[in-house]
């Protein structure tokens, strides 16, 4: 059984899905604690330094099907205990990363759920 899961299956314009594909590429990039916003929710996600990563392409029955997969643990890694002279860190802010809104005017009326913290497009 997963501890959480995250799916949203709808339909999107191409400039749509690029958006989204880019938040998720801004909030990768900025790693840490990352909140994405997608339509009604927000998914709020520790994104580590080192990941793993799955890209399968099907094509079959009239359709092309592009899944991207990212995978890391749940645990994080032990840090270092500070040093007793070292002045304390402030606590991390969660940075929000929030796609553009759809520019095709199609958004109204989708559907969405959820699926596992690992990121899957398709």
């Amino acid at each position: 059984m997963k501890d959480l899961k995250f799916e949203q299956k709808r339909s999107l314009s191409r400039m749509e899905a690029a958006d989204q594909l880019s938040a998720l590429a801004d909030a990768l990039r900025e790693g840490g604690d990352v909140e994405l916003e997608f339509g009604p929710g927000t998914l709020s996600l520790r994104i580590p330094d080192d990941l793993r990563t799955e890209i399968e392409v099907e094509v079959g029955d009239g359709e092309v099907e592009l899944e991207l997969e990212f995978t890391w643990p749940t645990a994080r890694a032990r840090a270092a205990a500070p040093r007793a002279d070292a002045p304390a860190k402030q606590s991390e802010s969660r940075k929000k990363v929030a796609a553009k809104p759809g520019r095709s005017g199609t958004g109204a009326g989708r559907s969405g759920g959820a699926k596992p913290a690992a990121a899957k497009a398709s």
